[in-house]
C-alpha cells in the first residue's frame, strides 16, 4: 500500500531467486547459517535498491538490515557484523501496536508458524531492545485498519523529526527509500 501511494517500487528483501532456498534454510536450526543467508539476500536487495534510486525511482522495502540483525542477535547468533558504508539510507517506520492487538494480528496471519516465528515470540523483548539501536520513526497502529495505518505513516514527517536512536544508517521494517540524485558513494544522505 505504501509503495502504491508513493509511486514507488516494492523491493522484496528476499529476492525471488532466493525463495526456494529460504524455505530450506528456515527449516534448519542453525542461527548463523540463517543470518548469513538473510544478509546475502539483503545485500542482493540493496543492489536492486541502488539501481532504482540511481534511476530516480523511490523504493519501499518491508524490512531491512535492522530486522535481520536485531532478530538474529536475539536468537543467539555469535556472528559480529559490520555493515559496509554506502548502503542505501532509508527513512524507517517501525510499526507498533498494543500487545493484545499484536497477538490477535499474529493469530490471524495466513501463514504457518515457523520455529523462527515461535522463537521470536519467546525473545520479543530482546528484539525490541535491539531495534532501539537503529534510527526509526515509531508509528503506533493500535486500533487502526491498514488504510488508517498507512495514513498515520504518511502523516509522519521524517524531514522535521530526529530519530530517537543512534545515527547508524540501517533500518527495519517497513521503510521508504526516497529517490535521490546519484552520489559518488551511491548512498542517499539523511
Amino acid at each position: 500500500m505504501l509503495a502504491a501511494t508513493r509511486g514507488a517500487v516494492l523491493v522484496p528483501t528476499v529476492p525471488p531467486v532466493y525463495q526456494a532456498l529460504r524455505r530450506e534454510v528456515d527449516l534448519q536450526g542453525n542461527v548463523e547459517a540463517r543470518m548469513s543467508f538473510y544478509l546475502s539476500a539483503l545485500f542482493a536487495a540493496a543492489d536492486q535498491i541502488r539501481h532504482y534510486l540511481s534511476a530516480g525511482i523511490p523504493v519501499v522495502v518491508e524490512s531491512y538490515f535492522a530486522r535481520c540483525l536485531s532478530n538474529h542477535r536475539a536468537f543467539g547468533t555469535g556472528l559480529g557484523v559490520t555493515l559496509p558504508p554506502g548502503l542505501p539510507r532509508p527513512v524507517t517506520y517501525y510499526l507498533v501496536c498494543a500487545e493484545a492487538e499484536r497477538r490477535i494480528r499474529l493469530a490471524n496471519r495466513e501463514k504457518p508458524i515457523s520455529r523462527w516465528d515461535a522463537l521470536a515470540e519467546v525473545v520479543a523483548d530482546q528484539i525490541t531492545d535491539a531495534y532501539a539501536s537503529f534510527p526509526m520513526h515509531r508509528v503506533n497502529t493500535t486500533g487502526l485498519k491498514p488504510d488508517e495505518a498507512l495514513q498515520r505513516v504518511l502523516a509522519t514527517n521524517p524531514q522535521g523529526e530526529r530519530a530517537s536512536a543512534d545515527t547508524e544508517h540501517v533500518a527495519a521494517h517497513p521503510h521508504l527509500l526516497p529517490a535521490v540524485p546519484r552520489r559518488a558513494q551511491g548512498a542517499c544522505g539523511s
